[in-house]
């Protein structure tokens, strides 16, 4: 039996942000986008709503192709060899996705190649003469990130051709100050080139009205993307000159392809569609993105607000039938040693490396903790360290041990039958259901930090309440209470098994083949599992490792070293 939250099944689709595949994944990446989605997308299976969890690797990203020239193979080459090191990364963290893809697949091409029409035929897209960076060292335009320069809006002076991640602003390269090459650092030339441009301004008044209204976005994104919309919207390039790509379906357009920052976020439809079609059920892509109850939440950093609050929407808005989004759910960074997690620059903590030497629940557990929700955060081997050994292991890990490890040593791994409860006992009872209720609030609110929090709360006031029944003593003395005592702690742990499973779902798992022989914890739904005298208990296992005070020392080396 289960004491059950009542609702209205939802419609949740879960989009996270599509990486370029150029390199590792490294923290910074999966604490602003991965790890809030996974938790919103855990929580919301749990409540028994429809949940369709999506990304993939960005293979036609420029960056992608400044490595493939580097190293002197073909694109295709660096995007596959980096997209398999993902797709292991992601699922060694245990990141729950129904679908994770990439952008060089037949299905996506077409359906990219089908928006673009349908925005062609209803009038958003129009040809223009655009004057673009010609590398004549190269021979060849050169395209957002393979210029450099200084942004005209901050004056960052590492700003690239597409946008300037210090200010979030889109850019074209014509924008740039300085402009250089960013493969040979020579000035580019500029030549008119004829491209497709998508009319942004034919969406700026409904987007203006649409952003006004929401009021529960995180005030950074809608402050963000209503600072652009004031200085007006500008036709922007849909092509380029590449031939990295999906091709342009229009006649005399072959040498180019659709640019990269229209293909991407496609990319979220493409693999609702292709995950669609893997269960057979073609169709069932339209009860996120068609049917009026659809919603839809996209995790980001705080670099890609704009293309998910002005860019993609007005894709939808041309499409003409398409649901906008529900929130742009954007992070702000998280920093290492007070500077920017940078894949280009190698100043990261790189995941598969990582992996390695710890498991993952504890450094989902870390960055939920640290997640940079409305302003930068920064990861240290002392911070990870300290959440590990004095959260983790001295609090919630401690408290489900003793309490199993009593229980079972004194009661034949068994649960105790329970007396009458006294108000100790009622208030403890209590705390699981307010728990309940604070962490659902806080994930679906997208307040992650507070969700953990709260949930680390009940693991305190479990400790705090063994402490005071101190089971281990009476059960000596006044077997009945100790068992009472015993049986409120295993209610405890059964909450906390339910709230700690969109953060830690490995750790979860454990304490539910510890306390139940059937069933599994996303089963059971968002709710206190009851817990049945006389139902048998397994052995106790510990469920998180303590770490070394040598490890700070270390790992703070390896970092100086790389």
């Amino acid at each position: 039996v289960k004491s059950e939250i009542p609702h209205l099944s939802r419609k949740i689709l879960v989009a996270v942000a599509w990486p370029y595949v150029n390199g590792e994944p490294h923290l910074g990446h999966i604490a602003g986008m991965n790890v809030p989605a996974d938790i919103f997308a855990r929580y919301h299976r749990m409540m028994g709503n429809e949940v369709v969890m999506v990304s993939g690797s960005d293979m036609h990203g420029t960056p992608t192709t400044l490595k493939a020239a580097d190293e002197g193979v073909s694109p295709e080459v660096i995007a596959t060899r980096y997209h398999e090191i993902w797709s292991k990364a992601l699922e060694d963290m245990s990141f729950s996705y129904d679908l994770y893809t990439h952008t060089h697949t037949d299905r996506h091409r077409e359906v990219t190649q089908e928006l673009f029409t349908k925005l062609k035929k209803n009038g958003h897209l129009v040809e223009a003469t655009q004057s673009m960076p010609f590398s004549e060292t190269e021979q060849r335009f050169l395209s957002d990130r393979f210029v450099v320069g200084t942004c005209p809006h901050c004056a960052s002076d590492s700003a690239r051709g597409d946008q300037c991640d210090t200010c979030g602003r889109t850019l074209d390269p014509i924008d740039l100050i300085n402009i250089r090459s960013s493969r040979d650092g020579s000035t580019p030339i500029f030549k008119d080139t004829t491209h497709q441009m998508l009319r942004l301004g034919d969406f700026q008044s409904a987007l203006e009205e649409w952003v006004e209204d929401k009021s529960d976005w995180r005030q950074n994104v809608r402050n963000q993307t209503l600072g652009i919309l004031r200085e007006g919207l500008h036709d922007r390039a849909i092509t380029r000159d590449i031939d990295w790509g999906v091709p342009v379906p229009l006649e005399g357009y072959e040498s180019k392809r659709i640019y990269v920052w229209f293909e991407a976020v496609i990319g979220y439809l493409s693999a609702t569609r292709a995950w669609a079609e893997q269960q057979g059920t073609p169709d069932a892509w339209k009860k996120w993105w068609v049917e009026p109850d659809g919603e839809s939440y996209y995790f980001q950093g705080k670099d890609n607000v704009s293309f998910h609050t002005i860019m993609l929407p007005s894709i939808l808005l041309g499409s003409g039938e398409l649901n906008m989004p529900t929130d742009v759910v954007a992070n702000e960074y998280l920093n290492l040693g007070g500077i920017d997690f940078s894949k280009s620059r190698g100043h990261a903590v790189w995941l598969p490396d990582f992996l390695t030497r710890y498991e993952p629940d504890p450094l989902r557990y870390y960055l939920a903790s640290i997640m940079p929700e409305t302003s930068d955060s920064e990861f240290t081997w002392q911070g990870f360290h300290a959440a590990n050994n004095n959260e983790l292991v001295a609090t919630f890990g401690n408290f489900v041990h003793r309490v199993l490890t009593i229980t079972t040593r004194n009661f034949d791994n068994a649960v105790p039958t329970p007396g009458k409860l006294d108000d100790d006992d009622e208030v403890a009872l209590n705390a699981c259901d307010t728990t309940l209720k604070e962490v659902s609030n806080a994930i679906d609110r997208r307040k992650f930090r507070d969700g953990l929090r709260a949930a680390m709360r009940l693991a305190q006031t479990g400790n705090r309440y063994i402490d005071t029944k101190e089971p281990w003593k009476t059960v000596k003395i006044d077997k009945e209470s100790a068992g009472t005592a015993l049986w409120v702690g295993l209610n405890i742990i059964s909450t906390l098994r339910t709230v700690f499973y969109p953060y830690l779902p490995t750790s979860a798992d454990k304490i539910h083949s510890m306390l139940f022989k059937d069933g599994d914890t996303l089963s059971d739904g968002w709710a206190k599992r009851d817990i049945i005298p006389s139902d048998s208990i397994g052995k106790p296992k510990p469920l998180f490792r303590k770490l070394d005070d040598s490890i700070i020392e270390e790992e703070n080396t390896r970092l100086i070293g790389n």
